[in-house]
């Protein structure tokens, strides 16, 4: 959010986010201050490949109860299955032990079943439908699947550790795809580009290290996938046949040789084992689902305006949030004088259906009588120098002037994380609903440390194990946000969790969602989002979002939201996993700065802000498909904002497409993403039919068509033969009870759809309290016929009646289940007064059918 300090360029490097040295009492930052180098981190450290580890040849073989042990000389590796389709795979130097990063949550797997065989030259570990095969001399892993194809396979210039860096060589061809590695802004597919793995408070913001860090990455070959996750907390490096089209590797800083092969041979395999390994969301809150708002940074007095303004304008919204300005001089854990009475908010924000979501940073400011620092000093909690001694970083209030005043915590130790977590509750006492961890990658505003910790700060583990800052950055906001969410486990037990972060590392997504940071307002942004947003999905975390009319505002780099970008890009941020509305009012009160870079819907016209509440209540109505496709996402690691090759990787046509995304299974999203727009083509992908939802138009898969969308239309389609679950709207999640579910179906075939249903709200779905229904919809020659199945019935559901909305219909000759007839309505009012009826609107060959929940006969509409 605010505070990269969002920078300009202009003459000398100058902070557009601190336009007011009031409030911050900062003066703008010169070049002299902050250069350039300031906002990057340490160089890297270029892998030598004239010094790379000579070849290693297997000298005996160990059997393991999941794969083997091989004696490479002074080194050893292991090889151990974890299941029939994924292995691990380590290689260290004699009498290290295995390791094990934080981001793994599972660790006691089951041996599969596989056989080893042996000769001179190689070692062949097979299961049903994984074979590793290990040439002895020179070492190396050949990866193949049940029918012998090759999936991956060492380079020739193998594996092993350059100057203590431990690297990884792989063969590749023309064809490979790279995808994953977490949020990056250069596009969806990795091929032909080198990344690197470090958070990072950007600038600018499209640069090589961004927050988060996750090293994992799927490779599509032939059409099939496979995952690799280098689990190394060390900065790591990848290099995707940048120097040739014949190998690709990756290696880090430092640390042990430990990566994980997951088989597909689909992307969803892949990322089903990924998560089954690095842990799978669990269900968020039903509000958080919802739209939200936000600003740098509103007071009491303008988050009560806000609600006010959301309620009487009809715009569905759930939260508001506060950033950095609500704290006592800005102080972690406290109120200041711009919200004068917390208790009082959060009881009318709850009266008003909103949910309060407050920002905490991680640094604490080191001021004595301040309790939170003086009780973290008593149990000895932060993060130190080399010497012992606490190390002192800078973060708020902005005053490059002033000294070094902030500790961090050292969430190495669970003791800091506990008592983190106990740190919230006041807050939850006031009536907060959430937590909003930022600026954790950690940032400290001190240019020689590069913004962040130096390299050689001093972490210590509840064993007294010191690691030094590099080995610790990127699994810092890790650490923290488990902290967070666990403050909900030990103050709110059996409320569901909501955490935002901006920092995280692989397995992060079991505790928090992701927003992507300060970005700007421009089409450049906007576009960008898409593919961000799709390889942080497509890295296991599903929770995703972007500050939509983005954050950062420079009116001469032409960064301003303008009416027609806003719209364009609250339409797309209608379908985001996490939707929100956020932006830099250069820390003004917008009370204080009326209409200055103000960015809530209605701040643009009435038309934008008839297209805000159009699309904004369109997620609300279909929050039953939302929901359903979290559900996926935590039982699967299903992505809910999904890239087109995520579904259709057999269609090469999806492979480079980063304009477009599936919103959950069914349907497509095509935004306009240019400035002046009101046109786009659109790739329906091969292998299916599509149905245009504006028109109702069928259309073949497998083609490029034109789709005219003047400012108020956003392109979508729906996948043919889906059913998707709906209800009315609501101005906030709880508002109304769910009685009338709408089966909203696309019908040629035959249509299925698994209903998931618990209370939203709590964690009693853990224990079995949950429905699932399913539905069955087939066009037969002379008739459609509907059925249910309640399969799982553990919930007190409201719902009475489901609504059959079939599409590109025809009037039937008559509907009954059994031998009971469907009265025939005149109108949708009047059908909506029925138990059992139906209506067919003629104009919009759209057939209703209002089905009790009860109907135990399968539902009979005669042609």
């Amino acid at each position: 959010m605010k505070k990269s300090l969002s920078l300009a360029i202009t003459a000398t490097v100058l902070f557009s986010g601190i336009a007011s040295s009031t409030l911050l009492s900062a003066k703008p930052a010169s070049a002299e201050q902050f250069p350039v180098e300031a906002f990057k981190p340490t160089p890297d450290r270029p892998l030598d490949k004239n010094n790379l580890q000579k070849p290693m040849t297997v000298q005996s073989v160990e059997k393991l109860e999941n794969g083997v042990k091989l004696n490479l000389g002074d080194q050893e590796a292991y090889i151990r299955l974890l299941t029939s389709d994924m292995a691990k795979v380590s290689i260290l130097n004699k009498g290290d032990k295995e390791y094990t990063s934080v981001g793994i949550a599972k660790t006691d797997w089951p041996a599969p079943k596989f056989n080893i065989k042996e000769d001179d030259k190689k070692i062949v570990i097979t299961t049903d439908s994984l074979t590793v095969d290990i040439k002895k001399s020179a070492f190396g892993i050949k990866y193949l699947d049940k029918d012998g194809n090759v999936i991956n396979e060492d380079g020739d210039q193998g594996v092993g550790y350059e100057n203590g860096k431990p690297y990884v060589f792989k063969k590749t061809n023309k064809n490979e795809n790279f995808y994953g590695l977490g949020e990056k802004t250069d596009g969806l597919n990795k091929r032909g580009k080198e990344e690197g793995i470090w958070h990072q408070d950007p600038y600018p913001y499209e640069s090589k290290y961004i927050y988060q860090s996750v090293p994992f990455f799927i490779g599509l070959k032939d059409k099939k996938a496979y995952g690799i996750l280098f689990d190394n907390t060390y900065r790591t490096y990848y290099n995707f046949a940048k120097e040739s089209d014949d190998y690709y590797y990756f290696y880090a800083d430092g640390g042990k040789l430990t990566y994980y092969f997951f088989n597909g041979p689909q992307i969803k395999d892949v990322l089903d084992r990924y998560t089954d390994l690095t842990g799978k969301i669990s269900l968020p809150p039903e509000w958080s689902l919802g739209f939200h708002q936000s600003s740098w940074a509103y007071s009491q007095n303008d988050m009560e305006e806000v609600a006010k303004e959301y309620r009487e304008k009809k715009i569905p919204a759930d939260g508001l949030f506060f950033d950095i300005e609500y704290m006592d001089d800005y102080k972690a854990f406290t109120w200041g004088k711009k919200v004068p009475d917390p208790a009082g908010l959060g009881k009318q924000m709850e009266e008003m259906g909103f949910h309060q979501v407050n920002i905490f940073d991680p640094a604490i400011r080191a001021l004595p009588g301040y309790s939170v620092y003086d009780e973290g000093t008593k149990k000895d909690l932060w993060v130190k120098n080399p010497d012992g001694s606490y190390f002192l970083g800078k973060l708020w209030p902005w005053n490059p002037s002033s000294p070094p005043d902030s500790v961090y915590p050292n969430f190495l130790k669970k003791e800091t994380r506990d008592w983190w977590s106990m740190q919230f509750k006041p807050f939850f006492d006031t009536g907060i609903d959430g937590i909003w961890n930022d600026v954790n990658e950690p940032v400290s505003f001190i240019a020689k440390d590069h913004w962040t910790l130096p390299l050689d700060a001093v972490h210590e583990d509840d064993n007294g194990v010191k690691y030094t800052h590099e080995e610790i950055h990127n699994i810092y906001a890790h650490l923290e946000v488990e902290g967070s969410y666990n403050s909900f486990k030990y103050l709110k037990p059996n409320v569901r969790p909501f955490v935002l972060t901006r920092a995280g590392y692989t397995g992060t997504q079991r505790y928090a969602a992701t927003w992507t940071g300060d970005n700007h307002s421009t089409w450049e942004h906007l576009r960008m989002s898409i593919p961000m947003n799709s390889n942080l999905g497509l890295s296991g975390h599903p929770f995703v979002g972007n500050d939509i009319g983005g954050f950062t505002k420079n009116k001469e780099l032409g960064e301003i939201v303008t009416p027609e970008l806003f719209a364009r890009w609250v339409e797309l941020g209608a379908f985001l996993p996490f939707s929100r509305d956020h932006y830099n009012n250069d820390g003004d009160s917008p009370s204080v700065k009326q209409n200055i870079n103000r960015q809530e819907p209605w701040q643009f016209g009435k038309d934008v802000e008839d297209i805000s509440r159009k699309y904004i209540s369109l997620r609300y109505e279909l929050m039953p498909y939302l929901q359903n496709a979290f559900k996926q996402a935590h039982e699967t690691g299903n992505l809910i904002q999904q890239p087109l090759v995520f579904q259709f990787q057999n269609d090469p046509n999806t492979y480079n497409n980063e304009d477009q995304f599936m919103f959950g299974d069914s349907l497509m999203i095509a935004p306009i993403v240019h400035k002046g727009e009101t046109s786009r083509d659109v790739y329906l992908p091969a292998g299916t039919k599509w149905v245009d939802y504006w028109t109702g138009e069928e259309l073949e898969g497998g083609q490029t068509i034109h789709k005219d969308a003047d400012l108020g239309t956003l392109p979508m389609y729906i996948k043919q033969n889906s059913i998707i679950p709906r209800r009315e709207v609501q101005q906030y999640a709880g508002e109304k009870k769910l009685t009338n579910l709408i089966l909203d179906t696309y019908l040629k075939g035959d249509a299925s759809y698994s209903y998931y249903q618990d209370d939203a709200t709590t964690e009693d779905y853990t224990r079995g309290e949950f429905n699932i229904t399913d539905f069955h919809i087939e066009n037969k020659r002379n008739h459609i016929e509907f059925e249910q199945n309640q399969k799982v019935q553990n919930y007190g559901s409201d719902i009475q009646s489901y609504t059959l909305k079939l599409h590109n219909s025809t009037a039937p000759k008559k509907v009954k289940a059994a031998s009971r007839k469907y009265k025939k309505a005149d109108s949708v009012d009047e059908l909506n007064k029925q138990e059992r009826a139906y209506y067919f609107d003629s104009k919009e060959n759209i057939l209703y059918v209002k089905i009790p929940v009860n109907e135990r006969h399968k539902v009979k509409i005669q042609k």
